[in-house]
């Protein structure tokens, strides 16, 4: 496995954290650092048993940051 790869990373130990937006609906992602890289993975907190995105930590922080500045709202 190329350590390099974050899809072949092992998930098992992530501690989810759900997102702040969630608005007590349930209707929101999780996150997670996965354990021994610097990627992070992103799921859908209603159905967790789906695929995971998985995103280096500098993607998913200027990910972050462009939500928060609303640089995807669109016009």
């Amino acid at each position: 496995m190329d350590s390099n790869d974050i899809f072949c990373l092992d998930l098992d130990g992530i501690v989810w954290t759900k997102s702040s937006y969630t608005a007590n609906a349930g209707d929101c992602v999780e996150r997670g650092a996965i354990p021994g890289s610097a990627a992070v993975a992103v799921r859908d907190s209603k159905i967790t048993e789906f695929p995971t995105t998985r995103v280096s930590a500098a993607a998913w922080r200027e990910f972050v940051s462009a939500a928060k500045t609303g640089r995807f709202v669109q016009a």
